[in-house]
């Protein structure tokens, strides 16, 4: 008596039989792509790495900073060496003069009095500017950076090194301005600095580079509404 062949027969899973000479497919042990086709790619990694933009960016803050500091402490030795002991130097007249004072207080002689907390606000300023700097793409924000940072340590050094002492020496001022307090080149790059960081906050530039509506286009809410 002859067996049935389809008594033998290899029923698939869901009681199916496959037909003779199918193959079963394979089980794929590659993981399927995210939508999008992209391999994602570890958080923080390529904010770690240095880029050509930050590299750029650094180094400008760091020639600014320079820049400021150094022409702050020749202007203020030029100003020591020639102005002590005199009255006011007319630039321009009814305009700009150039005399010669000792400051204990903030930029354009504010605070005065205020000269060891006003040291110890400069030192932070240093500080922030120096770990902002790590995410700093913006070669406009690195020009605010770095006039900052020069203006800083610029009236900081008075306040380290000049008499009465550390922390309380008094800064050098000599530009005069009509009917404006008596400031020096620090102070100029204070502000020129705010100035800069205003425009570039109103313009939505961020410290990357980008601009705001680049995160946030109009029109671009939730993908689940309107979709």
């Amino acid at each position: 008596m002859s067996e049935d062949p389809v008594d033998h027969a290899v029923t698939a899973p869901g009681g199916v039989t496959p037909g003779a000479g199918s193959v079963a497919p394979a089980m794929s042990t590659k993981p399927s792509a995210p939508p999008g086709g992209s391999t994602p790619v570890p958080h923080g990694r390529d904010e770690a790495r240095p880029t050509v933009g930050s590299r750029r960016a650094v180094a400008t803050l760091t020639v600014a900073a320079a820049i400021v500091l150094l022409s702050d402490i020749l202007t203020k030795h030029v100003a020591v060496a020639t102005l002590s002991d005199r009255g006011p130097v007319e630039v321009i007249p009814g305009l700009l003069d150039l005399e010669l004072t000792r400051n204990s207080g903030a930029a354009f002689s504010l605070a005065g009095g205020a000269t060891v907390l006003l040291s110890l606000v400069a030192l932070a300023v240093v500080a922030v500017v120096v770990f902002t700097a790590r995410r700093l793409r913006s070669v406009g924000w690195a020009l605010v950076l770095g006039a900052l940072l020069g203006g800083a340590v610029g009236n900081l050094a008075d306040r380290l090194f000049r008499a009465p002492g550390p922390l309380r020496g008094h800064v050098v001022d000599f530009v005069h301005l009509h009917y404006w307090p008596i400031f020096n080149v620090a102070d100029s790059a204070i502000v020129c600095g705010g100035v800069l960081a205003v425009i570039l906050s109103l313009r939505g530039v961020g410290l990357d580079g980008t601009r705001y509506a680049e995160h946030h286009p109009p029109g671009g809410g939730s993908d689940h509404h309107g979709r």
